[in-house]
Order: C-alpha cells, then structure tokens, then sequence
C-alpha cells in the first residue's frame, strides 16, 4: 500500500535486537488497546485491528505488548489483526507482573508462573518462538537468578529467541546478566522523566536497547510559551512528536514505543520519525529539565 498521510517509520532508522534482529526504532506499543488502555475488553476491537494493520503499514517492525495487557486481549488482538506476521515483525511480550483487578499491579516471579505464562502467550500470539521475551518485574521474593534462568531454559528449548527485562536498576541488570544475555530493558523514561538515565548510558555502552515505556510524557516542557511548545510551532509539528523525536536523537539504541488506541494519533506519533532537531533544538530541550 502507498502511503499519503505521514512518513514511514523506517525514517527513524534501525536497531540490532542481540546483534542479529533488526527493527524500525519507533514501534509501537499495544497497553492502550485494551479497555479505557489499563483493564477489560478493547474499547473498539475494530478500531484496534485497524491501528494494529495500519502501524504495520507504515513501517512498524517492532510490537511491545504483555500478558497483563488486558490481560490477555492485547496479544489476541495482535493476533487476529497481524496473524500470520511477516517476515520482519518482530512481537515483544512480558511476563512476571498479573493484573488481579484494575490499578493493582502484583509481580509474581515463579519459575512454574513464568513458564506457564510463556506457553500462553505462544498460543495467544500464534507463536512458534517469542523473538523478545521480557521479565515484566523482578519478584522480590523469588532469587534473581531463577527468575531469568527460567527465561534461559525456555530459550534454550527454542521458545524464547532473545530475552529482556523490564524496570531495572544497573546492578539489577547485570546481576541477570550472570545467568543470560540480555538484549533489552525497559524502563520509564521520557523528556520530562530521566532518572533511569544511568541505565540508559548503560545500555547504549553494551549495544542493549532501552524501551522507554510513558515516552510522550512531558510534564511543563509543552505548556503554553515553553521550550517544546515554541519549538514545536517552529516545526509545526505537535509536543507529543518533537517528544519522540528528541527520544530517537537522545541515544541510538533508544527504541520508543508510544501507544495509542486509535489511527489518527498513530499516524501522529509515527511521523515524529521525520522530525530532526538540531544540535541547538537538542540541547535546548534537554537542559529544559535540568
């Protein structure tokens, strides 16, 4: 399909999942497919296929999504709208954090959870094998170290492809990565909110990709008269796009995944792709929060 509305996201460039999966830097993330984007059944089912479809169409190669995205719905979705995926759509999901009702987030690390959570989120999916499979959190009161061995023994029985973690500190990580490699990690991060900014150079200094969940937050910056409301009237472009793209300059191995539940702000985020600040639009916005 040849597409009129926005620029593909493939004008963000590309990233090495562990060195041998490569993705279109701006993804898309799938939380806010479902009910009001945090508990029940999809808003719009229809309207959720289309946003799925038309983020393919436009260049998307990378999917985040969770079994406590729903739970459930969200890979569903991903399925009936996206089944059988192509060649280069890469489907990240999670697991280790349930959902028991609406606003009550309870990690749960068992190795017994965790592998029984990866078997269905293949058949949710319609998955062989999970190209990312992430540890959603790290359970207090389970070791570590059995945690992500889960992940490893389901790796190495060829179910999980590569694996990622997700609100890590940088002793967290490499504590994991004493039992795995570890390709990713996903934590909050956005231009208004950088304290996993450690992590961050971290991650970009080992070549693993750093997922910044809540990317489009950006707290004052964007209020009337602010630096990326006056920048964004230079662009004529929106807040939430100049947001992302500060994201893609901020670090090559910065794979953002902002959600939405509907078409039109899809193809608003994807054209943040597009957008290039200069040195000075940079630096303008990053010392904003300092």
């Amino acid at each position: 399909m040849t597409d009129t509305l926005t620029p593909s996201a493939q004008a963000s460039g590309t990233f090495a999942l562990g060195g041998d999966l490569p993705v279109v830097r701006l993804g898309y993330g799938s939380m806010q497919l479902t009910g009001d984007g945090v508990w029940g059944d999809p808003k719009n089912p229809d309207e959720a296929v289309r946003v799925l479809q038309r983020a393919v169409e436009l260049g998307v190669t990378f999917i985040d999504t969770a079994d406590s995205y729903g739970p459930v719905v969200a890979e569903q979705l991903i399925k009936k709208a996206l089944h059988p995926y192509a060649d280069d759509l890469v489907i990240a999901t999670k697991a280790g954090l349930t959902r028991p009702g609406p606003g009550d987030w309870q990690p749960v690390g068992r190795p017994e959870y965790l592998r029984q959570q990866v078997e269905l989120s293949l058949r949710n999916l319609g998955l062989e094998r999970i190209d990312l499979h992430q540890l959603h959190r790290i359970d207090p009161q389970v070791p570590l170290a059995d945690q992500v061995g889960t992940l490893k023994e389901l790796q190495d029985e060829g179910k999980i492809r590569h694996i990622g973690l997700s609100e890590v500190s940088v002793e967290e990580l490499k504590e994991a990565q004493q039992t795995a490699t570890i390709v990713s990690v996903q934590n909050l991060f956005n231009l208004a909110d950088r304290s996993a900014e450690p992590l961050l150079d971290h991650a970009e200094a080992e070549g693993i990709a750093f997922i910044p969940w809540f990317p489009l937050a950006t707290g004052q910056l964007s209020r009337p008269g602010g630096p990326l409301d006056a920048l964004a009237q230079e662009h004529g472009a929106t807040p939430s796009q100049l947001a992302l793209a500060w994201l893609l300059r901020r670090s090559p191995v910065m794979l953002p995944i902002p959600g939405t539940s509907t078409v039109a702000h899809l193809e608003d985020n994807l054209a943040a792709a597009s957008l290039q600040l200069s040195d000075d639009e940079f630096g303008r916005l990053t010392d904003a929060v300092r």
